[in-house]
């Protein structure tokens, strides 16, 4: 089995954060592949990774970054897949900074972004994109999508059982 959806990010004190794409991922039984990838200590790696992902089948690439976050751009640069930008929260600027970092490309590099520690929704996105011209994966964000839509008129059956003396 070749991953479909590559998660890459900066180091590996971001996997408590990108364990959510990951999570998401195998939930939905999407094959995909972990690693840690520096653009600033790394980048010879970074680049031959980017070259060379849609060889190997990748469809969609999750990178996570803190800081400068010139990770997700960097990579975006050089590949033809899609690439989506998960700032990661740092300790200074609470990730606005990566965050605008990975907003600001240039024209001809795109990179989507998603929330600050927004991983799960990176995962939710890269089977979006997957799932365009699959009927089986669109089944998958059907199914999905409407798990959404039960939790929430479950937490409305609960909250209308609260009792307090003024709730009408």
């Amino acid at each position: 089995m070749n991953p479909l959806v590559s998660i890459i990010m900066g180091s590996t004190s971001d996997l408590p954060v990108m364990e959510k794409a990951c999570q998401f991922l195998e939930e939905m039984e999407i094959p995909f592949e972990v690693n840690a990838l520096s653009a600033h200590r790394t980048p010879a790696e970074v680049s031959d990774f980017a070259r060379n992902a849609h060889k190997r089948g990748i469809q969609v690439i999750i990178a996570g970054a803190g800081m400068a976050a010139a990770l997700p751009g960097v990579i975006a640069a050089e590949t033809p897949l899609p690439v989506i930008g998960v700032p990661i929260k740092g300790s200074v600027l609470e990730g606005l900074d990566a965050t605008f970092a990975i907003l600001q490309m240039p024209p001809g590099i795109p990179v989507a972004t998603v929330a600050i520690n927004g991983a799960q929704n990176a995962a939710v996105l890269a089977l979006q994109i997957m799932a365009v011209n699959n009927p089986a994966l669109q089944e998958k964000v059907l199914a999905y999508k409407q798990g959404l839509k039960k939790k929430i008129v479950k937490a409305n059956e609960e909250l209308s059982k609260l009792d307090y003396k003024y709730k009408v």
